[in-house]
């Protein structure tokens, strides 16, 4: 890291909407925002990693409360120039550990973004900021990738994740110590080339139910997607929905 906005510092900040333009599609952001209402219901949700507002965005706009927890100033500061940017509170601060004000019905990380912790112990850690947050019998929402290890033949550690015309993206894994980075190679026009790098901690969703063990928290739902498909063997991600014990 060079600065105090991590890695999505201001030229990250300033393009990433754009580089994950498919991310922000109606088919991959209403099917979780319906989800996530449903979820919230009456009460206020949380987003961890709030970012520019992908997903706080609609769902404050459906009625529901939303605050965020974000590390990087430049992406909030995205987030609140947005329309409806000045309606959702922003703590800035690390998610594993940052206390944002009030309660919560519901919590959520979403697209990869527990992995932005790198260590085991950071990601318990936020499994018990969330349960400091949450009201007994509320929800914590957490979209992962499933490891994808099964493409590594012996002797390899990386796997491509897009192959375009100017751009190049690819996963480098550790298997010993379930660190991975993700590396984005990018070649303009004009031949000018940028590379941008973020380092990751791959986890199973066993480890994901024990770590919300740990914080008092009972796997209730695990889907494939936001579209509740069934979560087999095949899946390459999950979206996992932990609840809080009620007193």
């Amino acid at each position: 890291m060079t600065d105090n906005d991590g890695y999505f510092s201001e030229p990250i900040a300033a393009t990433y909407d754009e580089s994950t333009a498919d991310m922000f599609a109606p088919d991959a952001v209403e099917p979780a925002v319906a989800l996530l209402a449903e979820l919230a219901g009456e009460g206020r949700a949380l987003e961890l990693g709030i970012g520019t507002g992908r997903i706080a965005l609609p769902l404050a706009a459906r009625g529901v409360d939303v605050h965020g927890i974000e590390l990087s100033r430049a992406m909030a500061n995205r987030l609140r120039d947005k329309p409806g940017g000045d309606a959702v509170g922003v703590t800035i601060g690390d998610f594993a550990t940052a206390r944002a004000p009030g309660d919560f019905t519901l919590a959520y990380l979403v697209f990869n973004t527990i992995m932005n912790l790198t260590t085991q112990d950071a990601q318990v850690d936020c499994f018990r900021n969330v349960a400091r947050h949450l009201k007994p019998g509320g929800t914590f929402v957490v979209e992962v990738m499933v490891p994808d290890l099964r493409r590594l033949p012996p002797g390899q550690n990386t796997v491509p994740f897009h192959v375009g015309d100017n751009r190049l993206g690819f996963d480098t894994y550790d298997l010993a110590t379930q660190a991975m980075s993700s590396h984005h190679v990018k070649v303009t026009e004009d031949g000018q080339g940028s590379f941008w790098s973020i380092p990751f901690r791959y986890v199973w969703p066993a480890e994901l139910d024990l770590m919300a063990r740990l914080a008092g928290m009972r796997l209730r739902e695990r889907w494939e997607d936001w579209g509740r498909k069934p979560f087999t063997h095949d899946s390459r991600q999950h979206v996992s929905v932990w609840e809080k014990a009620a007193d």
